[in-house]
């Protein structure tokens, strides 16, 4: 999809930052330091633009000034460099013959697809092909309101790609660069169907809105059953890198095709393309044990962190530029203290519950968060000497109850009552995860990718402490 633009500047815009009860506004007095910090978060973000400029050692490659156009001519790794030319109605149109590309398609919510893109870039690496990278598309929301237009985030709106492909030194594309938006061309693409052999449940390819936005119409071959990390074991779905790298090469690839299904609009059946390698679903993807996403040596995986977002590092969140970060500033009087945030998930995980287990039973309570809390502000204090007393939650809890709790131990979180009507589908998420990032500890939540990945942007940009709080059942998270 093609790159969408800024949204206009939403009128008579306003933002706060405050303990959160959604449901009622709190006093100024009580919220004051709240403010710079939400506010700050934006023009954090806003510096992203002013740095990617003016660093001696950038590149952009979406410049606008003469400067930056010649820049474009000498850079190795501009998407220009790995195209024919400027995005074209039919994708085949525009891959170069001498260069092999691979892609894959997101279906897993925001974090989720984060860590997908990062599964695809690396599987670039090792099979020396240029990832395409797919449009995020808010899923979360599209399956209940089909009938509405939903605007897909392009990955450079969020990442700072230029920054990236220096990291890794290769290059990486946006679809948008490839195939151009307003297309009306439904092009026909052979593809290894993943899904279907790493879990026994769904007998079919992993369904994904992106190949409908982007007008591909796929016909999927099942890979081997060999892709699987733990063969024949139902509760594990992971695959690994190079079982799925073995099927970009040409001898793997003839001794494992077996008859594609045929595509859903054309009716064609395609055995996976070798010129542009695609993969269906690409996040239960491993090097060398499942879920090691959560561990200290798997930020190897990829060079570069591609979680980084802070404005002390590399800032690579370009997204903030579309928030109206000038306004933002001038609300900014003060320093913005450190903080510890916590992120705490509850809505869909509720499914995971065991049966006969309240709610309450099965996730940690509030007293529980604030002792992992606790042990975040006093190794703060011993490792650095600084006391931080003022705690920013981040949730997905609706219950208003529990929101009042919060605001009784003293904590705050961000106002987002007006976000997505000024800001779309997708800057509730990215607000929260910045604010995450931000802290100077982090306490999330066991088995949420989105505390996985806040763990490791607190970790690796703040050098800060981080905890995860257990939960399925009462005392899940008792230790000493």
């Amino acid at each position: 999809m093609g790159t969408v633009g800024s949204p206009a500047p939403p009128k008579n815009q306003t933002f706060s930052a405050r303990r959160y009860n959604p449901f009622h506004a709190f006093t100024r007095r009580r919220i004051v330091w709240a403010v710079p910090i939400l506010f700050t978060a934006f023009a954090c973000l806003a510096l992203v633009a002013l740095w990617d400029s003016e660093h001696p050692g950038r590149t952009r490659w979406f410049g606008t000034g003469g400067s930056n156009q010649v820049q474009l001519a000498v850079d190795p790794l501009d998407p220009s460099k790995s195209v024919n030319g400027l995005p074209t109605r039919s994708f085949r149109d525009n891959l170069r013959p001498e260069v092999q590309y691979i892609t894959s398609f997101g279906s897993g919510g925001w974090s989720n697809d984060v860590i997908s893109i990062m599964n695809l870039i690396y599987l670039g690496l090792i099979t020396e092909r240029v990832p395409i990278i797919p449009v995020f598309l808010p899923s979360h929301t599209m399956l209940s309101t089909l009938n509405t237009e939903h605007t897909p985030l392009p990955f450079g709106d969020v990442f700072d790609l230029p920054h990236l492909r220096q990291a890794i030194g290769k290059p990486v594309l946006q679809w948008s660069d490839v195939k151009a938006s307003n297309s009306t061309v439904l092009d026909d693409l052979g593809c290894w169907n993943v899904w279907e052999s790493i879990q026994y449940y769904d007998k079919a390819p992993r369904g994904s809105f992106a190949p409908w936005k982007l007008k591909l119409d796929i016909s999927y071959t099942k890979t081997p059953d060999w892709i699987k990390m733990i063969p024949n074991f139902e509760h594990d779905r992971y695959s690994s890198f190079w079982n799925l790298a073995k099927l970009a090469f040409p001898s793997t690839r003839s001794a494992s095709l077996v008859p594609p299904l045929p595509s859903p609009k054309h009716n064609v059946s395609l055995p996976p393309d070798e010129h542009l390698l695609c993969y269906d679903f690409l996040y239960y993807v491993a090097a060398q044990q499942s879920e090691e996403i959560g561990l200290d040596y798997s930020r190897t995986v990829l060079p570069g962190d591609l979680s980084a977002n802070t404005c002390d590092g590399p800032p690579e969140w370009n997204a903030w530029q579309r928030v109206h970060s000038a306004d933002a500033r001038r609300e900014v009087d003060e320093p913005v203290p450190p903080f510890v945030s916590v992120h705490v998930r509850h809505n869909d995980f509720r499914e995971w519950c065991e049966q006969g287990i309240t709610a309450d039973e099965c996730f940690a309570p509030l007293p529980v968060i604030a002792r992992r809390v606790k042990e975040v502000q006093d190794e703060i204090r011993e490792r650095k000497g600084i006391d931080v007393t003022r705690v920013i939650v981040t949730s997905d809890e609706k219950n208003r109850t529990w929101w009042g709790d919060v605001e009784d131990l003293g904590w705050f979180a961000p106002d987002h009552s007006r976000t997505q009507e000024l800001y779309e589908d997708w800057y509730t998420i990215l607000i929260d995860a910045i604010i995450q990032s931000k802290g100077a500890g982090f306490v999330g939540t066991a088995r949420s990718t989105v505390s996985v990945l806040s763990n490791k942007r607190v970790e690796s940009w703040q050098d800060g402490s981080i905890r995860t709080v257990k939960w399925g059942e009462p005392g899940a998270d008792d230790h000493p």
